[in-house]
């Protein structure tokens, strides 16, 4: 390896993200981006951290159904549980570890809440939940909902870091939830000095969920995210305890976000929403009163 390809390897160029913090009535979260300068890390269009929290007896989450197009959304609970529901008849209780991909294409209605036995408590929540941009042919693709259990996820150990796979391949494992274009999305739990080498990828965002990293001369505090290009031979090194989430792949061509709407044409997220608005969606199986209407 030649000295300045050394260089290049032991310190990259990052692109730092802090993260900030979004009302969404009721609850609060993390948002990555989409933001000012970043709008998507390879086909991933959106990233939120919710939590960690606990709320008291009688509240928690409790979103109307609400419709998408032209994404598939991914959500990964660390602590608690959701109750998805949705316009295809799915009714699954979301848990720590297991992946639920939800693919909207031409378009779905989901709602998310939390079961009568959950909320008559005080109960924790905290994860992840993330958009997966659809590349243009498969944008429009039939809707569809996946539930993977925490135990057909992949998990490897790497130098030494407890490492698991939750979708597409790296580490020499494959996770079994579908991708539809070159995708990453990786859980690391690092000791303070691990070091770990990032796996292949156009395009990475590495998120401290709790801790924190360096990546070469970068620190990479807690609930922030550093976005490496073409991460190739890139080690990062925990400074403290720490969880890690890596999201990334090859990049798809620029998305339009409007609401709960994604598309690579503007025409037709303004279809969807006159659609949303005309009642055309159709309602979540087992929760058809409410809804959250479009905004103005």
């Amino acid at each position: 390896m030649l000295e300045s390809e050394s260089r290049a390897t032991s310190n990259p160029t990052c692109q730092l993200l802090p993260a900030k913090t979004k009302d969404l009535g009721g609850f609060s979260v993390r948002r990555l981006f989409p933001t000012i300068g970043r709008k998507m890390v390879g086909p991933w269009v959106f990233f939120d951290h919710v939590g960690p929290t606990v709320f008291p007896a009688g509240n928690g989450i409790n979103v109307r159904p609400h419709p998408h197009i032209g994404i598939a959304t991914v959500t990964y609970l660390f602590e608690g549980e959701i109750l998805h529901r949705d316009s295809l008849g799915n009714l699954q209780t979301i848990t720590p570890g297991a992946i639920n991909l939800m693919v909207a294409g031409s378009g779905i209605t989901h709602s998310e809440r939390e079961r009568p036995e959950v909320t008559a408590t005080d109960h924790p929540l905290h994860g992840l939940q993330l958009w997966l941009a659809l590349p243009e042919e498969s944008e429009e693709t039939d809707p569809a909902f996946f539930h993977i259990s925490a135990a057909s996820i992949p998990a490897v150990d790497v130098e030494g870091v407890p490492v698991r796979v939750l979708m597409g391949s790296a580490y020499g494992v494959t996770s079994p939830v579908p991708c539809f274009s070159p995708t990453l999305y990786i859980e690391a739990d690092l000791k303070p000095g691990q070091t770990l080498t990032l796996p292949d990828a156009e395009e990475l965002g590495i998120y401290t969920a709790t801790g924190e990293i360096k990546i070469g001369i970068t620190t990479v505090p807690e609930h922030s995210m550093a976005v490496v290009e073409t991460a190739k031979s890139v080690r990062i090194v925990a400074t403290e305890a720490t969880r890690l989430a890596m999201i990334g792949g090859n990049r798809l061509s620029p998305r339009f976000v409007d609401w709960n709407f994604v598309s690579s044409s503007k025409s037709r997220i303004e279809q969807a929403k006159e659609d949303w608005r005309q009642g055309r969606f159709a309602k979540v199986v087992g929760d058809e009163i409410e809804f959250i209407p479009l905004p103005d």
